[in-house]
């Protein structure tokens, strides 16, 4: 298996090499695949572009765990499939960074953690076999929270500490932000991340990037390794909404192995992309839930940008419901939380062949994992192994939130509602005491509705911040409708300094 060598150089800082005429900073997947047809590049010259900028660029970011080494034998392929066919996959060729969460069957699955390094699943989690059966090429597994513990910072026991591009001294936000830095610093086209409570949404919002965490029950969660199953979402970190609805489009749909899936059944358009509308905003309902703006620990420069980001919506067609309230939010959202993370784990471990630690009791007496999560683990592996707590479609609290969240929408007729990603900028690596702002634990994880987070701006020296978007169930179509139309207008997304 090839490792990400950690002896290279800090980068110059110098702009990558256009090879002739093409370059891949802020490539697009559409741009990607009419370079191909135009035979400005090939499926291996782009894919050798990324490898080289991991191993010239990535020992400062620490995003990347392991690499493909059959990235070039599959893009070799992949090229010659189109020459003798003409016709191009739907990501054909697409350079894949994978969460090290997500099954692989040909690269180390580890979670983060050392007591998983070098645990070679028996085959490919659902989303990776659909994006790879769409063409996508699988670059390598990026690093993560260990065990998804931690939505403030991206450390493993396995690779150390992620840095996030747009400031190396901050984090990418956590356990995803492997992902989101390594696809910030374009280091990769397309991202995959996981999102329990934050963890596809924070890492977007910190890096720049588009973030779509689906209705649960869209998109598969086999062959992911759980933190809390029944809150557990996977899905694209990218840089352009266009990209991440792109790989909802292959991601997206039933899988007997993920019985939640069933609710995706007559629940999905023919196609995403349908809904890219630079005039999706005319005419849209938008509340503003100010629950999280009204804290007094939210930075005044996240609230600058966020009223104009409300101006800008208004600007574009939009129609602000403002503020719009949740009754009893505080008592709706108290206790909702339900740890099944040994559960779920154990019954994850049980598929793989050969484990070398077979239950979470016996990967937290192997001592191998980081010091910031050992109480936590400890906690774990003493928990209860059936907790009683139904999915979020059928426990009665979340049921409960759910539908007062949906009442009000209906009640003022909106298609959706905002709020900041993050109500603060990244932290400093290792500052655990100032406010976080993570805005991202309560509603979506817990009602099951959607949640995109796109880019609204930055704060003090070009800190980035988002904008979180929330709809009703599988109303993603409208969802991608104002997150393209908001996107298109501002145009807020430019690559960090560097990279």
């Amino acid at each position: 298996m090839a490792r990400f060598p950690d002896d290279h150089k800090y980068s110059d800082g110098k702009p990558e090499p256009m090879k002739q005429g093409f370059n891949v900073t802020e490539l697009t997947i559409k741009e990607y695949h009419k370079a191909l047809m135009n035979g400005k590049t090939t499926c291996r010259e782009t894919v050798q572009m990324y490898h080289d900028r991991i191993i010239r660029l990535d020992p400062q970011l620490g995003s990347m765990v392991v690499l493909n080494p059959n990235m070039l034998k599959r893009a070799n392929e992949l090229d010659q499939e189109y020459k003798e066919t003409g016709k191009l996959r739907p990501l054909h060729g697409v350079p894949l960074i994978v969460k090290d969460n997500y099954d692989t069957h040909d690269l180390q699955t580890a979670a983060g953690s050392l007591a998983m390094k070098d645990s070679i699943p028996p085959d490919d989690a659902y989303q990776v076999r659909k994006l790879r059966e769409a063409g996508a090429i699988v670059l390598g597994k990026s690093n993560m929270a260990e065990w998804a513990f931690s939505p403030y910072q991206t450390v493993s026991s396995i690779k150390g500490t992620t840095h996030n591009p747009y400031d190396l001294s901050r984090v990418p936000a956590g356990s995803s932000g492997g992902t989101a830095a390594a696809v910030a610093a374009n280091l990769g086209l397309v991202g995959l991340g996981t999102d329990t409570g934050n963890s596809i949404r924070g890492p977007s919002s910190h890096c720049c990037l588009v973030g779509i965490r689906s209705t649960m029950g869209l998109t598969s969660r086999d062959g992911i390794i759980p933190l809390y199953l029944r809150n557990d979402v996977g899905g694209p970190i990218c840089r352009t909404v266009e990209d991440a609805v792109r790989v909802l489009d292959v991601i997206a749909g039933y899988d007997p192995d993920d019985p939640v899936t069933e609710q995706s059944k007559n629940n999905m358009p023919e196609s995403y992309l349908e809904y890219l509308n630079p005039d999706g905003l005319k005419g849209k309902r938008i509340g503003v839930f100010r629950y999280y703006t009204d804290q007094e620990s939210t930075d005044p420069e996240i609230l600058k940008v966020f009223e104009k980001a409300l101006k800008d919506l208004i600007e574009n067609g939009a129609t602000l419901i403002d503020p719009f309230e949740v009754p009893d939010f505080d008592e709706l959202t108290r206790d909702i939380w339900c740890n099944t993370f040994k559960r779920d784990l154990n019954q994850y471990l049980a598929t793989l062949e050969n484990p070398s630690y077979e239950t979470l009791e016996a990967i937290y007496e192997s001592g191998l994992y980081s010091e910031y999560i050992a109480d936590r683990l400890k906690n774990m592996a003493r928990s209860d192994p059936e907790p009683k707590c139904g999915d979020l479609y059928t426990e009665p609290k979340n049921k409960k939130l759910r539908e007062t969240i949906v009442t009000e929408m209906e009640k003022h007729n909106l298609d959706a509602f905002v709020y900041p990603t993050w109500s603060n900028p990244p932290r400093l690596i290792g500052d655990m005491e100032s406010p976080a702002g993570d805005n991202s634990q309560k509603i979506p994880p817990h009602t099951g509705l959607p949640g995109f987070t796109v880019p609204m701006g930055y704060t003090y020296d070009m800190l980035p911040a988002g904008l979180q978007l929330v709809g009703r169930l599988f109303s993603e179509p409208t969802l991608i409708e104002i997150a393209y139309s908001y996107e298109q207008a501002t145009k807020h997304r430019v690559p960090p300094r560097g990279f």
